[in-house]
């Protein structure tokens, strides 16, 4: 199977100042890390805040340049970030929220609405009435729906989603979850999942990466992850699971 994506050896350091002339310190991010997702599969990256997921998701979207390493993507990429209602703008309606990027290509407009109305029909939303509401005039369910709708509209190959349903409430993101599973197989799309909640990753994932300071400590398919881990770090982290 085609290997879509291809991360090797990335890193990317960041300079913290020092307080009062102290001596500055050297935040590893992300430090010699290397992966790879196939085509059509869902590749989860699970770790505790501030271990270096949502850089790395800025460095495989474009976002961030990685400071060596080499990040190969074959075909186009979108990013869904974690929380609809910073990653819309207020002040557009929902018809240009979504079909922006048309625009910008110099698509004719009514061939930009009638694209709307199908990714809203993808994203099951009801077309009726919505293309001149605006974000918060909808559920943040609906917001995030609105934002999955604005990363497909592009027919890409690969989606980043960073923290997509970590700022929804459990019985939402259920809705999201199951969403992104049924555009996956009937868009035939790619993945890169970021969270930090081990059950949310378990539930989507064929593949995943645990990070911890930088570094992925255990790359697995989801099911050995889940039921033989190797790492320390990756044993902690399912022994904080709640028990239901």
């Amino acid at each position: 199977m085609l290997n879509i994506i291809e991360i090797t050896n990335v890193k990317k350091y960041f300079r913290k100042r020092g307080f009062f002339g102290g001596k500055d310190n050297i935040v590893k991010a992300v430090d010699d890390v290397s992966f790879s997702v196939e085509k059509g599969k869902t590749f989860g990256l699970v770790g505790e805040s501030g271990c270096g997921k949502s850089t790395l998701a800025k460095i495989v979207a474009g976002i961030q340049r990685p400071d060596s390493g080499t990040v190969l993507i074959r075909g186009e990429k979108d990013i869904v970030f974690q929380d609809p209602n910073s990653s819309l703008n207020p002040r557009m309606c929902i018809r240009d929220i979504i079909g922006e990027t048309l625009l910008i290509r110099g698509e004719k407009r009514s061939h930009i609405d009638d694209k709307v109305q199908e990714v809203l029909r993808l994203v099951r939303l009801k077309q009726t009435k919505i293309f001149s509401r605006y974000p918060h005039q909808f559920s943040g369910g609906e917001r995030q729906r609105i934002a999955i709708a604005r990363a497909i509209i592009r027919k890409p190959d690969i989606i980043i989603l960073d923290e997509p349903v970590s700022s929804l409430d459990v019985s939402v993101q259920a809705g999201i979850l199951n969403l992104l599973k049924e555009l996956q197989q009937e868009l035939g799309l790619t993945y890169l999942f970021i969270s930090h909640d081990l059950r949310v990753v378990e539930f989507i994932s064929d593949q995943v990466g645990v990070m911890n300071n930088g570094k992925i400590v255990e790359l697995a398919r989801a099911e050995e992850i889940y039921s033989a881990p190797k790492h320390k770090y990756t044993r902690q982290l399912l022994g904080a699971i709640p028990k239901l």
